[in-house]
């Protein structure tokens, strides 16, 4: 239940713990998504809360609710001035050369019947930045900080496989598929006027210790 996996909660903001393989919005299949969890999110209020943004269904983490119409709409406006501090934890196939960096490809949209639709590094698409860091390495394998300081569809699964060269395990599209793909919304902040900032972390799954890596962030051994 979403309702045990709450992060953060005020009078206008809910932040969850969103698991993967649980998707935002209401998948063709029919299966579960967060809309069904959120009658249970109300906590005493008459209307459910509504997501602000989306996760991809396999990306597990923060996942921010505004309580209110009024909240919604401003909490909007702030994400898409980009003043949401979003920090990710992946596991990369590989280890990175470089330390850090910072990865500057804008990205498209491309479609087949044969594949079906994905992100591509396209010069004449949407800008995309992503800032990354090395926290921690098991075997061949790396626990990368990704800071995204744009929010493009699968930017940050785009940008490790094509601006990093490594993609993040299990992905099934831009990767191998896998028991889990080891991406994850691991803190989020969002400033508010006249009000204390939205703040939540989300502590890592269990699918990344069984890859090696415990923790939360600059603590996260291998």
């Amino acid at each position: 239940m979403l309702s045990d996996r709450v992060l953060f909660i005020d009078a206008e903001a809910l932040v969850v713990d969103k698991p993967a393989g649980l998707p935002v919005d209401r998948p063709r299949d029919g299966s579960l998504s967060v809309e069904n969890h959120l009658e249970s999110l109300a906590f005493g209020f008459r209307r459910w809360p509504q997501p602000v943004h989306r996760l991809d269904r396999d990306t597990s983490g923060c996942l921010l609710l505004a309580r209110t119409p009024k909240a919604h709409k401003r909490f909007q406006q702030s994400w898409e001035a980009g003043l949401a501090e979003k920090r990710y934890l992946a596991v990369l196939e590989g280890i990175p050369a470089d330390a850090s960096g910072l990865i500057d490809m804008p990205l498209g949209k491309t479609s087949t019947r044969e594949a079906g639709w994905r992100m591509v590094p396209d010069p004449k698409g949407k800008p995309a930045r992503t800032r990354w860091s090395v926290i921690a390495t098991a075997g061949q394998r790396a626990l990368v900080e990704f800071r995204p300081e744009t929010g493009r569809t699968h930017q940050l699964r785009v940008h490790a496989a094509t601006g990093i060269g490594m993609p993040i395990v299990g992905d099934p599209v831009y990767g191998r598929k896998g028991p889990a793909m080891l991406l994850h919304a691991a803190g989020l902040t969002l400033p508010r006027e006249n009000k204390p900032a939205i703040t939540a972390e989300a502590p890592l799954p269990p699918a990344f210790a069984a890859a090696g890596f415990t923790g939360s962030g600059s603590d996260a051994a291998g």
